[in-house]
């Protein structure tokens, strides 16, 4: 297939070389020029001609609705009944808008958001929550093959995928937010955070994220690979859609707070476990690579 990818930040980047791999043609788009030479360096393709489909990975709702039916959307050069694989985090409400403009041009849509984190966007192993009509998961299917590990069919129409991973997003959000905290009390107890890591990875207080992101805290290394504003977007994006919904989210809204101070204390491009330093440092409580 040939596949237009919009987005080549830390997953859409493994995900483009990661679908050269799988024998597709990738045509590269990002803002930022020396992504997009990087995809070409890994086999890009330049040519002309109407994509197969388009996988937008980009960061948030204005920007799906930009790459797609802006001024210069990739709809332009989508071929007549080629499908929309859309992975951004966005609103269920959203993703059901998006189904319809792009039915109302001729080309399908999928309500597609993953999760996984870069490296296994790379190696093809996300897990993607998907929905959308038969259709176009069948037009679809040769890109998923190549992505996930695991596809998860919410639906026959945009929303559901939405809305499961924003219960996802409130999931992860929430166990950064308390490994964070956790690591920032160890410490203050006189517990080595290294130590701290070794001993709740095999106990009963673990999660993927607290196994993921509290290394990047023992190291001291807040090279961005999710970063913390990310959390002030996803987090917000559920908090509106409980709002919509009647629904108090009591631990969720907190969360989003603590995100929302750590941006505001000069975090917010930092890695997402700099979210343990904000805590630590509100309580005069030093971590590796913060002292």
């Amino acid at each position: 297939m040939l596949i237009d990818f919009a987005g080549l930040g830390s997953m859409g980047l493994g995900m483009a070389t990661n679908l050269i791999a799988n024998g597709h043609e990738v045509r590269g788009h990002d803002p930022d020029v020396t992504r997009v030479d990087m995809l070409r360096a890994a086999g890009g393709h330049d040519g002309d001609g109407r994509a197969d489909a388009i996988v937008s990975a980009v960061l948030n709702a204005d920007q799906t609705r930009t790459v797609l039916f802006g001024e210069a959307g990739h709809v332009s050069r989508l071929r007549h009944g080629g499908v929309i694989i859309s992975c951004a985090t966005v609103a269920p409400r959203f993703a059901t808008e998006m189904e319809a403009q792009a039915k109302s041009q001729g080309v399908l849509y999928l309500d597609a958001p993953i999760s996984g984190g870069a490296l296994k966007a790379a190696d093809g192993r996300l897990s993607i929550m998907a929905s959308g009509t038969p259709a176009a998961f069948a037009s679809a299917q040769p890109v998923l093959e190549a992505m996930a590990e695991t596809v998860h069919k919410l639906g026959d129409h945009a929303g559901p995928g939405s809305a499961m991973k924003a219960v996802n997003q409130l999931l992860a959000g929430v166990h950064i937010a308390a490994m964070g905290e956790a690591l920032a009390f160890g410490a203050s107890q006189g517990l080595d955070p290294a130590q701290i890591v070794d001993v709740i990875s095999v106990s009963a207080g673990t999660s993927w994220m607290f196994e993921n992101r509290a290394p990047h805290v023992v190291a001291g290394d807040y090279t961005p690979h999710s970063k913390v504003d990310i959390w002030t977007k996803d987090l917000g994006i559920v908090t509106d859609i409980a709002v919509s919904a009647g629904l108090p989210l009591p631990v969720c809204t907190n969360a989003l707070d603590q995100f929302k101070a750590a941006s505001a204390a000069g975090l917010g491009q930092e890695d997402d476990a700099a979210i343990a330093k904000y805590f630590a440092r509100k309580g005069s409580v030093i971590l590796p690579g913060d002292e």
